[in-house]
């Protein structure tokens, strides 16, 4: 049996054809799924519909599966033990990742990170359930999605499915943030020990896929915050005090730092070190560039892609026994470029979240949240206003499918668009016609 290609549904596994390998029957899965598609009305930092130069989740999915493929095919000549597939968790398949990234996001809600604050604060309110993005994925892939003969979602191979399982563990384990919930996670977890995957270790395509997503969003968002405005190419902004300051705090304040070896170095030099070099690697590639923008923002993007890309490797992880797919520069982990993504992340982060305008926007999508919340919460009157589907579903599943559950379900799978559409409908005077599909 080969265990990367083994499905947790093998009752269909009889039904398949020679004709297509497992990886692309994954592929197809995914790309013709409705949650794949939903993604193009869900945002990625400005909202979805917003415009159309800047990046939705699925526009961010895309780029991100095209970085990981190429560095999987890098990888798999750089390094020839990965080709003897010693250990099914120790292998990098370029069709593996492509997948994983592609699905990275399904798990993502409306308004961005927003809708997953809000929903995780009003699940957790109700029934001291949490809503994860990360272990929402695995509710789309392994239940809420449905495909002919499966009754087991997707019904992905287990390489996939591990490729995207970045936080190895169930979210009801006392302190962990991120992970699985409970009721995917003894399908998950029966895969990892079949493989015989050390604990809370990612197998190297998760990793990879991890880092890759990293990459697209330290450097495709910023040039979508330089199309927009939100981070202006002069000295004035990027010598602001302020604007240090604030992505210093956000560097101490974020808990998932503590591996960059942020203690020895001075945080404060080191951004305005990152800044200054960002800001004159721009003006020399704008006067290079004959002063277009346009051309310039595409060059800077391609020249931080690749200058990330190039340092990704793989070396020994002693602490877990394992292996770690990481920026190396010769021969150990490279903390100097990954500290320097990561101020470049934060720069995004402040310059296009923290923008007070995004912060009208997102207040406008937790208003929207809640209020669908509080029309679907209680079972007599919210299911006479969802879909008939929906409600037929839930009754099936009622005997482990609570209410609340099953309306953060609905609720993370609308686009921005329509809960929107839906918001107008039970909130506004002004609302389209009963003829409308849903």
């Amino acid at each position: 049996m080969d265990l990367r290609k083994l499905r947790l549904d093998e009752s269909t596994a009889s039904m398949f054809s020679d004709e297509r390998e497992a990886y692309e029957r994954d592929y197809a899965r995914l790309i013709q799924s409705p949650a794949f598609r939903r993604m193009q009305g869900k945002s990625q930092v400005f909202g979805a519909g917003t415009g159309d130069y800047y990046r939705t989740r699925l526009t961010h999915s895309l780029e991100v599966s095209q970085i990981a493929r190429e560095v999987a095919r890098r990888l798999n000549g750089q390094y020839a033990w990965l080709g003897k597939s010693e250990h099914p968790g120790l292998v990098i398949d370029p069709a593996v990742v492509e997948c994983a990234s592609l699905a990275h996001d399904l798990g993502h809600p409306p308004f961005g990170h927003k809708g997953e604050d809000v929903l995780n604060q009003l699940l957790q309110k109700e029934c001291g359930l949490p809503y994860e993005g990360n272990a929402q994925n695995f509710r789309i892939l392994m239940f809420l999605e449905k495909r002919a003969g499966s009754g087991s979602g997707l019904d992905l191979t287990a390489s996939v499915l591990l490729a995207i399982n970045k936080y190895p563990g169930c979210l009801d384990e006392p302190g962990r943030i991120k992970g699985v919930y409970p009721s995917e996670w003894a399908g998950i977890r029966e895969l990892r020990d079949k493989w015989g995957m050390p604990e809370g270790a990612p197998t190297l395509e998760a990793q990879l896929m991890d880092l890759c997503d990293d990459i697209a969003y330290s450097t495709h968002d910023i040039e979508d915050g330089i199309r927009a405005g939100k981070i202006s190419m002069n000295r004035a902004f990027f010598e602001d005090g302020r604007l240090i300051n604030d992505v210093v705090q956000e560097i101490i304040a974020d808990d998932g730092n503590h591996a960059f070896g942020w203690d020895s170095v001075d945080i404060p030099a080191m951004v305005k070190r990152v800044l200054e070099a960002y800001l004159a690697q721009w003006e020399a590639i704008y006067s290079s560039c004959d002063r277009e923008s346009s051309r310039t923002r595409r060059e800077m993007k391609a020249r931080w892609v690749s200058t990330f890309v190039g340092r990704i490797g793989i070396i020994d992880d002693p602490a877990r026994g394992w292996k770690q797919v990481t920026f190396v520069h010769e021969g150990i982990q490279d903390f100097e470029l990954l500290r320097t993504m990561e101020i470049l992340k934060k720069l995004a982060w402040v310059t296009l979240i923290k923008d007070f305008r995004v912060q009208r926007l997102q207040m406008r999508s937790e208003i929207r949240l809640r209020g669908l919340w509080e029309s679907f919460i209680h079972p007599e009157s919210g299911r006479l206003i969802i879909p008939s589907d929906w409600t037929a579903n839930y009754e099936r599943h009622k005997s482990h499918w609570s209410w609340p559950r099953f309306i953060a379900d609905y609720i993370s799978g609308m686009t921005d668009t329509y809960a929107e559409k839906v918001y107008a409908e039970l909130y506004t005077s002004h609302s389209g016609t009963i003829y409308e599909m849903d």
